[in-house]
């Protein structure tokens, strides 16, 4: 492995983790003149996607993960799940979220030890732990950023929407966000008279035009159902010499011609500076403080194979320090540096609340075929949603959530077409779409003329809904440091508690009543089944004196573990990201979010880090 020595350069900022966050200070920084370290646990992001295309094509299982290193199966090609212990950087995956495996060490990244399974996972690469996102580039609605004077809930976040709004409007061009802000004005989001998109939206697909024909002039509950334009993070025309998006509906895990944006395209920018280093499969392993507080080095383990020995040990040193390892990896890090017992709890921690708080938007997920075609799979995964249902006088009683029209068939619900059509070719009804024919016994087995029919009719009126729940801030929820599970580097594995509150499950309920609304609009018919009672997804609710289970997915949107605040003794960091403890030290990314808010935190993180790279050069200027 070729990588500078880390004192070769004095550096102005080191930043540990090298996503959105990492990878835009790291710019910003570099354009400035300013020196920067970027330590990255990950591998480096290769010339071209080519290598994490042949892997996803070849993957038995085509999960978020999968077309990324470190390998989700072990050996390539099998079904048999890596060992977290024998990995120096490991991840969780979506494949250890069974009854069974959920909390089996042997196959599970995170030592799970809460009521339900943390569902949401995420990656640990250069400039990739976004690599599978959507693309979704919402802003906040100002109510998101004032939950405690709007309703009495939770806590208000220490700057308001006019505050982050220029923040927004420069992450917008940054990442190359396609929409018109004619759309977005809605539940006090405002824009300046001048302010426009870089790029013409996305155009709706077929499955939206359904959609928005049903809904149109109606309302549920009292609130009127407006299908929206969502913006995107991908291209509807040429920019940052990436092609047009051409439809693929392979968003996530991987977009194969990067028409969406990732943070490598930012990280490649940062790179081209020339005041900017990437140290990769540099695992930083304890932060350092001097005798005045300061943050003085971090210390960082390196290896040149994910599943093979460490291959060195050394520290680096800076003027500002920057941790930007995601909401799960950066409180661990901060937990586990202990200063030979000088900071017991921990680094960045006088609050006591580093790892505390830890949320997701728990997803409801609901399909069904439509009356007549609606032809998905052509374009994004998903170009417009129902964002009426994110604000509102119910958040004081029960979560908010917005409604997110998925174009890819079910095959996020049921894992098609490959489900339906092994329903169809061997005579099973997995789907419940070949039940079992009048005076037969079985379901029938197609082929020919009858197959292609079959399929054609199934998967043409396919679609589903997806509804992103607000999660309530607990503190009984959290990442800390596991005591039994370790990493091959003998580094400890984060260790999860997590569960769902009464007022995010409250969420759930209504997100149910409004798809079944939806679809009966509509005239479809939903295939949404109610979860076992084995499965670890599951949970009980009363729905109008009924008991019923419900079933959520993990978003992959993990907020809340340093939060920011007014003062250090409800929060990690201040407004500006800066630790309250250490005044030298930044901690930036999802983490900081006092609430989960109602948006996909992408644009979000993004505003916040372009905030703290001012701070930064204010600083250091």
């Amino acid at each position: 492995m070729s990588t500078p020595a880390a004192n070769a350069t004095e550096y102005d900022v080191v930043i540990v983790g090298a996503g959105v966050s990492g990878a835009m200070i790291a710019k910003q920084l570099g354009l400035a003149g300013k020196k920067v370290l970027i330590l990255e646990a990950g591998a480096r992001i290769p010339v071209n996607t080519n290598d994490f295309m042949e892997r996803f094509y070849k993957a038995v299982a085509k999960v978020p993960e999968v077309p990324y290193t470190p390998e989700v199966f072990t050996p390539s090609g099998s079904l048999t799940l890596t060992d977290p212990a024998t990995l120096n950087a490991g991840r969780p995956n979506t494949m250890t979220l069974s009854e069974t495996t959920w909390k089996d060490p042997k196959v599970a990244y995170m030592d799970q030890q809460g009521t339900l399974p943390f569902s949401s996972t995420y990656e640990r690469i250069a400039g990739g732990t976004m690599r599978h996102w959507l693309g979704t580039s919402l802003r906040n609605v100002p109510n998101d950023f004032r939950m405690y004077s709007a309703y009495k809930k939770f806590v208000d976040w220490p700057l308001s929407y006019d505050d982050i709004e220029p923040w927004y409007e420069k992450a917008e061009w940054e990442i190359g966000v396609s929409a018109d802000k004619s759309t977005q004005n809605y539940l006090g989001i405002t824009f300046p008279p001048d302010y426009q998109y870089p790029m013409k939206p996305i155009p709706p697909s077929l499955v939206d035009d359904a959609v928005t024909k049903a809904v149109t002039g109606k309302s549920f509950d009292g609130i009127p159902l407006v299908v929206t334009e969502t913006p995107a993070g991908r291209n509807s025309q040429p920019y940052q010499n990436r092609r047009v998006c051409a439809g693929n509906t392979n968003c996530i895990p991987i977009c194969p011609i990067q028409a969406k944006y990732d943070p490598s395209v930012t990280l490649n920018m940062a790179l081209d500076t020339g005041n900017v280093t990437l140290m990769v499969q540099t695992v930083a392993s304890e932060i350092v403080l001097d005798s005045n507080g300061l943050v003085s080095q971090i210390n960082y383990i390196q290896y040149e194979d994910n599943l093979g020995p460490a291959t060195g040990k050394g520290s680096v040193t800076a003027k500002r320090y920057v941790l930007a390892a995601h909401a799960v990896e950066t409180p661990k890090l901060c937990l586990m540096s202990k200063n030979n017992g000088r900071t017991p709890k921990g680094v960045a921690n006088s609050s006591g609340l580093m790892g505390q708080n830890l949320m997701d938007h728990p997803l409801y997920l609901a399909w069904a075929q439509a009356a007549e075609p609606v032809f998905g799979f052509r374009g994004p995964l998903a170009t417009s949603g129902i964002e009426s249902m994110r604000d509102g006088d119910f958040r004081k009683e029960r979560a908010a959530f917005r409604i997110e029209i998925g174009n890819e068939g079910w095959n996020f619900s049921i894992g098609d077409p490959w489900t339906t059509t092994l329903d169809f070719i061997n005579g099973w009804n997995n789907s419940q779409l070949n039940p079992k024919p009048p005076s037969t016994s079985a379901p029938q087995a197609l082929w020919g003329p009858d197959l292609v029919n079959a399929l054609n009719d199934g998967f043409s009126r396919q679609f589903r809904l997806g509804f992103l729940v607000e999660q309530s801030p607990e503190t009984s929820n959290y990442v800390t440091l596991s005591t039994t599970e370790f990493d091959h580097l003998g580094l400890p594995r984060p260790q999860i508690v997590y569960d769902l509150s009464d007022y995010t499950k409250a969420g759930f309920v209504a997100a149910k009543k409004t798809a079944d609304a939806i679809f009966d609009m509509m005239g479809a018919t939903q295939f949404t089944t109610e979860p076992d009672a084995s499965d670890p997804t599951a949970f009980e609710v009363d729905i109008d004196g009924k008991t019923q289970r419900l079933k959520f997915f993990g978003a992959g949107h993990i907020v809340g573990t340093y939060r920011m605040g007014d003062k250090p003794t409800n929060s990690v960091v201040d407004a500006d990201q800066r630790s309250w403890d250490h005044k030298n030290l930044f901690l930036v990314g999802s983490g900081n979010f006092p609430t989960v808010a109602t948006a996909n935190p992408t644009l979000t993180i993004a505003a916040l880090a372009l905030k703290a790279a001012k701070t930064l050069l204010d600083d250091l200027g």
